[in-house]
């Protein structure tokens, strides 16, 4: 059927009607074969009906649900490959179903985009990406997902969907603790100036730790508390590990700074809290990304230290004027992840993207003993 194809080569076979006599081969690669929703409205997707105790065999299902389309200056994005995070867990225990009555998870994606939106500037399909997403929206356990462009990044060369994969939301997350929220400046010079991340080896401090070491002149000093969470941390660039299960302030003492200016409280604030008054600097800044039940600033007063919190969703929550900054430091990260200057920190691969092994992935993180990322690739 002359004119009803599909709109170039190499597209997915959901967005090819496969005809060789095809006259929108030469239109935009933002333009949408006419007969897509006609060939597939539907795809493969994981997601729950309620909120259920992982060990519920309904608290994550394989289903279909309809297809999205690309409008504005959202990107229709083939999902290669997915990683898990805790917000994956948090929103599963609490969170109800969307509309169409499922919930569907997921933030981070690495794939390929299939469709631009009308509006759309940065991409075009065919392009490799990686991303975090926005809370806002369904999530990206599904074959297609579509995002504002504004927030996704070129993928790095030099990696695999999955390992790109494990790293958007982490990623975005200590950039804009480190640069956004602390505001340290980039270069060699750290002006003698310690960070002490706690929880070091999770996903998050996996890339602080990368992003402080070698674009900071700071001094990092990690937490973990098991042999093979301190040799990562190390293996990260972190100058020193100390246990997070014992006392810092004499840890501290017996490897150099005493007090430190940085403090970024990954994991159980509400735990390591007085301990972390003790061993702030005067005038330092502490910043965490957790949810404690409740937090006292009054301590910190003393100090005249300031607390700050990160949230990499605010940016696209609010659709903030500087919301593209997520763009432009995926991009300047995948630079130098291909530059040899930062590594993913991928860690181990669950399989397929189906319910069965997403369970497994939020068991892991919520024992707490995950180290790096978890990924799983391909339905």
């Amino acid at each position: 059927m002359k004119g009803a194809g599909c709109v170039g080569r190499g597209l997915h076979p959901f967005l090819s009607c496969g005809q060789e006599t095809c006259q929108l081969r030469a239109a935009p690669a933002r333009l949408q074969c006419p007969r897509t929703t006609e060939k597939r409205p539907h795809m493969k997707a994981v997601g729950y009906k309620k909120p259920l105790p992982i060990n519920d065999p309904e608290s994550l299902l394989d289903i279909e649900i309809p297809t999205p389309q690309a409008s504005r200056r959202d990107l229709l994005v083939e999902v290669k490959a997915v990683s898990v995070n805790p917000v994956d867990v948090k929103v599963r225990r609490s969170a109800g179903p969307d509309q169409d009555g499922y919930k569907v998870l997921g933030w981070d994606a690495a794939g390929i985009v299939r469709q631009a939106g009308p509006e759309c500037s940065l991409f075009k399909a065919g392009d490799e990406v990686y991303y975090a997403g926005s809370i806002l929206r369904t999530g990206t356990n599904a074959e297609f997902h579509v995002v504002d462009e504004r927030i996704v990044g070129q993928k790095p060369k030099a990696l695999s969907f999955a390992h790109a994969a494990a790293l958007p939301l982490t990623t975005i997350t200590a950039w804009e603790l480190l640069f956004d929220r602390f505001g340290v400046k980039r270069g060699a010079d750290g002006n003698g100036d310690s960070m002490l991340i706690i929880g070091g080896a999770g996903g998050v401090g996996s890339m602080l730790t990368q992003l402080a070491r070698k674009l900071t002149g700071l001094h990092v000093i990690a937490t973990a508390s098991r042999p093979e969470t301190r040799q990562w941390c190390l293996d990260l660039g972190a100058h020193e590990v100390i246990d997070h299960a014992r006392p810092m302030a004499e840890q501290l003492k017996a490897v150099g700074p005493a007090e430190v200016k940085y403090i970024a409280s990954l994991t159980a604030t509400d735990q390591h809290y007085p301990g972390v008054i003790d061993v702030l600097a005067p005038q330092g800044k502490f910043g965490l990304i957790d949810d404690p039940p409740s937090l006292d600033a009054r301590p910190l007063k003393r100090k005249a230290a300031s607390l700050v919190w990160e949230f990499m969703f605010t940016r696209p929550l609010f659709e903030t004027p500087d919301m593209i900054e997520q763009h432009r430091l995926l991009n300047e990260v995948a630079e130098l992840i291909d530059a040899g200057v930062l590594r993913t920190t991928f860690a181990e691969s669950f399989g397929r993207i189906d319910a069965s092994n997403l369970k497994k992935a939020h068991q892991l993180i919520e024992s707490h003993k995950s180290r790096g990322k978890v990924v799983l690739e391909g339905f």
